[in-house]
């Protein structure tokens, strides 16, 4: 069976529309009701919820390829570049700097033209040392002739099983030149819908020696990006793709052979994305739980600053038990003032005291949950 890109018809993908308006439609309204939620956050908020949803989808999109990277640094790398305080100060690797450098540039300057020099730009960013692994490549530039035909192989040496084989080296040129008019063109799709085919077309080119899967799904996001019209990101696609890699590459094998017609592929993109959306909200529930609690607590007596610092600290996870001494180091006071503190916080229903007395008293924070059960017996 030929490959798609040696049809007659390539580069003109069709899909039925009349299949993947449906689809379309779900993944529009899980978009916009997600994108209603978050807009109740504070800046805060909503910048930790962007900030934790750009870190997963750095690490799954390498996690695809195999690549493990370090969340603490992939973290601290974003939150640095977005100028957030809350990312921590863990100093990344030249490998991580170069995949978030990528993937900001797609996401936070979406509404650039995509071009030649950009792509090279990224490539040379995933590939900071020229080399993939041990071998040394060809970065910030399309894959020469000399290193043969571009395979997408499985099994072992000898028995090998080639999945898909890309276009000649002598073709990139054009092939990216074709496919960057139609991508910064106003074509009429759906910038959703556009971006499952972007993905597969430029995937489909594999014009670099290494690296195509991952800079194809910078490309999808910034097409998403494009979509919503924000730079905030809180769903992650590459997190669900990750999570379906299996069907992720066995859908691409089917639709990279045979004709032009990407109907199936475009429907497994549409029903992925809608999953990522709809599963946002377990990755983002720590976020969601500090707005919550914000949301009940400022319904009552505000807290000072001392209070509001710690209150924080226990939503980001504080480990250990909160005393007294413990406060006061967090919040820089007097233990006097400290004991005032958790009082006030106590009457107000803010904190509970755990079981256990006299020199091991310590506090917890009341969960939403805890107050909801509590108006249930009441």
């Amino acid at each position: 069976m030929s490959y798609i890109h040696e049809n007659p018809d390539w580069p003109n993908l069709r899909w039925d529309n009349a299949k993947l308006l449906p689809l379309l439609a779900d993944v529009r309204h899980r978009q916009g009701r997600l994108l209603g939620r978050m807009e109740g956050l504070g800046f805060r908020l909503r910048a930790e919820a962007s900030l934790t949803t750009l870190t997963a989808d750095v690490i799954k999109s390498s996690a695809i390829e195999g690549a493990v990277l370090d969340a603490e640094q992939v973290r601290s790398s974003i939150a640095r570049r977005l100028g957030l305080d809350f990312g921590g100060k863990v100093q990344a690797s030249r490998d991580v700097e170069g995949v978030v450098e990528m993937m900001l540039d797609a996401t936070q300057k979406y509404a650039e033209s995509l071009t030649a020099e950009r792509l090279f730009s990224w490539h040379a960013s995933l590939f900071p040392t020229g080399r993939s692994g041990m071998r040394r490549i060809t970065v910030g530039a399309w894959r020469p002739a000399n290193i043969g035909p571009m395979q997408v192989v499985s099994g072992p040496i000898g028995r090998e099983r080639v999945h898909f084989e890309a276009p000649a080296a002598d073709r990139l040129k054009r092939e990216v030149s074709a496919f960057l008019k139609w991508f910064g063109a106003a074509n009429g799709i759906d910038p959703v819908l556009k971006a499952g085919i972007a993905h597969f077309w430029f995937v489909t080119i594999h014009p670099f020696e290494d690296g195509n899967g991952r800079i194809s799904r910078a490309i999808a996001d910034m097409a998403l990006a494009r979509a919503e019209g924000m730079i905030e990101r809180f769903y992650s696609m590459s997190t669900q793709i990750e999570a379906e890699k299996k069907q992720y590459y066995l859908n691409l094998e089917r639709s990279q052979k045979g004709g032009v017609d990407i109907t199936s592929w475009l429907e497994w993109f549409l029903g992925c994305l809608g999953r990522a959306v709809a599963g946002a909200e377990n990755g983002l529930a720590s976020v969601l739980r500090k707005a919550k609690t914000w949301e009940q607590i400022n319904s009552q007596s505000p807290v000072n600053e001392r209070q509001r610092k710690v209150i924080n600290r226990l939503l980001d996870g504080f480990e250990g038990k909160l005393s007294t001494s413990k406060y006061a180091k967090l919040a820089q006071c007097s233990g006097d003032t400290a004991l005032r503190d958790i009082n006030i916080l106590l009457d107000q229903g803010i904190l509970v005291q755990v079981a256990g007395g006299g020199r091991n008293t310590s506090y917890r924070l009341v969960e939403p949950e805890d107050r909801h059960s509590q108006s249930s017996q009441d």
